[in-house]
Order: structure tokens, then C-alpha cells, then sequence
């Protein structure tokens, strides 16, 4: 079976054509031409040049392919022009959706976020049948992604048989960029984190988050969402394990929201409008961190049989994968 992925030269989407190919498919990778191919590079799959923006490259590549993994996204929390961040999420997504419809693929999964899953009051956990409202996300990136979950979820209730995914916060190896999660991992092994800020989320080998895309397509049921997710902890935990991990000191001050949003907003100012370039503090980043985002990741492993390799293990895979690619020392 030939399957196309898009966004195959980024963090998931580089684990998931490697996890393909061990499971026997053929992998055609959708690729703009401008896209930094090292996480594809010496790997035995068709790279085709097409962009989300182009319906008709989008419908070529589609041709002789059974079955669609669409990852790529723009995954920032900050840019000075928003307006791209829709064109790829949103528009993009609409667009390779509907070419997809159009060839009758057997099957698609969708990767969204966990950020469009609502959190319980009660429970103080995130399941897939929590709704949340659009206005209580912060940043383009979380909103883009809200509207273009809707899109497909509309899309599959039309008979596309398409399935979504909502990865939470994977760590491991080919985070070639790297992802927010990954400059906070780079950043401890640089020894530049003077301090943290109290905030909670679900950690996952993005091993596992490659795996679950594969059980979705075999296994999902159409038109539901599965939450792709391992362990709920606390950011002072999970720096505490990378501390066991490289024997480097985790940060023992904490600091609060307030004056880490307060830096965020100089940050903006000062490097993203003055200097135009990517502050190294970000508003909605920032903002993201003032809610707990635990998650009940029960469906997936009830459905999907998700695997949950340890997060220790995970931590330390990434942690080797920087070192060893010059990320850190």
C-alpha cells in the first residue's frame, strides 16, 4: 500500500515515514521545494514536489496512493505574518482534504493538537469528547488548528473516511527544528534555564505518536478523534527526569506566570517588531503555560492499542539525538 505523507521532513512526520517503512508501506513524502530535507534524507521513499497552496501538485501527488497521513502544519507561536499561518493550517488542509476526497482515498488521518481538546472541570483532564471554545485559545497557531479540525471533522461527516489524531507533547529523536518542546530540552542541556514557570502537560515517545497514526489508519473508527498521549506532569517533574538523565542541575526557582508573560510581551516588542526576528520569549507560548493541559489518553489505548513506551526513555532518546546532531554539548 502506498500512503503520501505531508510534512514527512518535519519532527512527527519524520518518525512516522520511518515507522511506515518498518511496517511494509510504500511512502511517497509531499515536499516544497524550499523545505530542509535532513530528516528524509538516505531514506527509500518518493519525495514529490507540491505545496498545500497548490491544488493541482496536491492532486498529482495523491495519484497511485491509497491512503493519505496529512501532518504538515505551521507549528509556531509566533511570526510577523499570521495570515500564513492560516493559509497553510487552514487553507492548506481544505485543499489537500478535498483533493483527497476527489481521488477516493481508502483513508485518512488527520494530525491535529491536543490544544483542541477541552479540558473537565471536574476531572481536571482533557478527553475527546471535551469540547472547547476557539476564543479561549491563545496564539494563530492553536486557533488555525481549532478551525482546521472543524474543517475535517465536517469533511469526514460528508464521506471522506478520514480520522484525527491529537499528538500531546512527544519528545525523541529527528526534532530537526527544533519544536517548542525541544528548544526547552536544548535550552536545559545548554545550561541556559535559570528558572521555570509552574505549568503542567502530557509527555509522549513520539515513537509512540508515529505508531498511534499507523493504528489510527488500521483501526480508528471514521469521524472520531484519539488523543495520542502517555503521562501528565508537572514541568518541574519533567526537568527533574533530564536532570537524572545528564546529571546536569534542573533549575530550583520557580517563577511566576506574570513575570514570564511581562518578558514575553518586552520580548515581542523589542526583537519581533524592532528587530524582526524570532523572539526568544513568546506571548502565546507563555499564555499556553498558565493551563494545566493533563489528558485522559484511555481511548487510544483502548482502540488503538497505543503503546507507551516510558518517558524516561523518551527524554533520554531526544537527549542523545541533540547531543549527538550538535544541538547541545
Amino acid at each position: 500500500m502506498r500512503a503520501l505523507v505531508t510534512g514527512a521532513t518535519g519532527f512527527i512526520g519524520g518518525n512516522l515515514v520511518r515507522e511506515l517503512l518498518k511496517e511494509g508501506y510504500k511512502v511517497r513524502a509531499l515536499v516544497r521545494k524550499e523545505s530542509n530535507r535532513r530528516n528524509i534524507q538516505g531514506l527509500n521513499i518518493e519525495v514529490f514536489l507540491g505545496d498545500l497552496c497548490d491544488r493541482a501538485s496536491l492532486e498529482r501527488a495523491l495519484d497511485g496512493c491509497q491512503v493519505l497521513f496529512h501532518v504538515a502544519a505551521s507549528y509556531i507561536f509566533w511570526t510577523p505574518n499570521p495570515e500564513d499561518v492560516y493559509e497553510t493550517n487552514v487553507a492548506g488542509t481544505e485543499n489537500i482534504l478535498t483533493a483527497a476526497q476527489e481521488k477516493g482515498m481508502r483513508k485518512v488521518v488527520y494530525t491535529s493538537t491536543e490544544s483542541t481538546i477541552g479540558i473537565d472541570e471536574d476531572s481536571g483532564l482533557g478527553s475527546e469528547g471535551v469540547e472547547i471554545e476557539l476564543a479561549s485559545l491563545s496564539g494563530h497557531y492553536k486557533k488555525s488548528k481549532y478551525l482546521a479540525e472543524k474543517l475535517a471533522l465536517r469533511m469526514s461527516h460528508e464521506g471522506l473516511p478520514l480520522v484525527i489524531v491529537n499528538p500531546t507533547t512527544p519528545v525523541g529523536p529527528f526534532d530537526v527544528k527544533p519544536t517548542p518542546t525541544g528548544e526547552l530540552i536544548v535550552s536545559f542541556l545548554q545550561r541556559n534555564m535559570p528558572a521555570y514557570v509552574n505549568t503542567g502537560l502530557n509527555l509522549v515517545s513520539v515513537g509512540d505518536v508515529a505508531k498511534g497514526h499507523i493504528l489510527a489508519l488500521e483501526k480508528g473508527t471514521i469521524g472520531e478523534r484519539y488523543i495520542l498521549g502517555n503521562r501528565n506532569l508537572h514541568l518541574k517533574e519533567i526537568l527533574h527526569i533530564l536532570e537524572r538523565i545528564t546529571g546536569i542541575r534542573a533549575p530550583r526557582v520557580g517563577i511566576p506566570i506574570w513575570l514570564a508573560l511581562a518578558t514575553a510581551y518586552i520580548d515581542e516588542v523589542v526583537e519581533g517588531k524592532v528587530m524582526r526576528k524570532r523572539p526568544r520569549v513568546q506571548v502565546a507560548a507563555v499564555k499556553a503555560a498558565r493551563k494545566f493541559r493533563f489528558h485522559d489518553c484511555s481511548k487510544a489505548l483502548r482502540e488503538l492499542g497505543l503503546p507507551q513506551t516510558p518517558i524516561e526513555e523518551a527524554l533520554e532518546q531526544a537527549v542523545r539525538w541533540f547531543r549527538d546532531n550538535g544541538y547541545a554539548p
